[in-house]
């Protein structure tokens, strides 16, 4: 009843004895993967990456990915993760979306909000009782921040250095440069 089935046209992998490899990704497949990374990773949306590329593609006499980069990293949500405040990305979001945080001395909600070199950034005071802020001196005390942010837990505030330098080496930002100038 069933002969049609049993051919090597109709068997599946298990019954004809070997496992099929799944195949290497081609060099779009590659470049979205690298730009599916960066989004999650990041927590932005597609048209948020495609503005940040198209901002570091204006950007003339500067290396696009380092500009990509460092507009990516400049993000209020995470240089408040970068900070060690945030376990996550995530979180760090959510706590900048429910006001915790002051930049320059005026409550910012916008995780998206750009932050410049030498922008201070503070818990607000409202916020310094708050659960997620008890015992941050003893949550953050082994950790240590990228060189362009600081933080003072007894100050409860933190300043940006400098510039954001890519020193990570998890994601291709010329990949995804490259998916987008297509």
């Amino acid at each position: 009843m069933y002969d049609k089935c049993q051919t090597p046209k109709f068997r599946t992998a298990s019954f004809s004895g070997s496992a099929r490899r799944p195949k290497a990704p081609s060099e779009y497949g590659a470049q979205l993967i690298e730009k599916q990374k960066i989004r999650f990773s990041y927590g932005i949306t597609e048209r948020q990456l495609s503005n940040y590329v198209k901002r570091a593609i204006e950007k003339k006499g500067v290396e696009t990915a380092a500009m990509l980069y460092a507009g990516l990293e400049s993000r209020l949500d995470n240089a408040v993760y970068r900070m060690g405040l945030g376990s996550s990305r995530r979180s760090s979001r959510q706590m900048v979306s429910h006001g915790h945080f002051m930049v320059n001395d005026k409550k910012v909600t916008i995780p998206s909000y750009e932050l410049k070199s030498g922008d201070s950034i503070k818990v607000r005071v409202g916020s310094k009782g708050k659960g997620i802020f008890e015992n941050i001196a003893e949550k953050i005390k082994d950790y240590s921040p990228p060189g362009w942010v600081a933080f003072d837990a007894n100050l409860m505030e933190g300043k940006i250095l400098d510039k954001p330098k890519n020193t990570e080496g998890f994601i291709d930002l010329n990949a995804v440069l490259e998916f987008y100038s297509r």
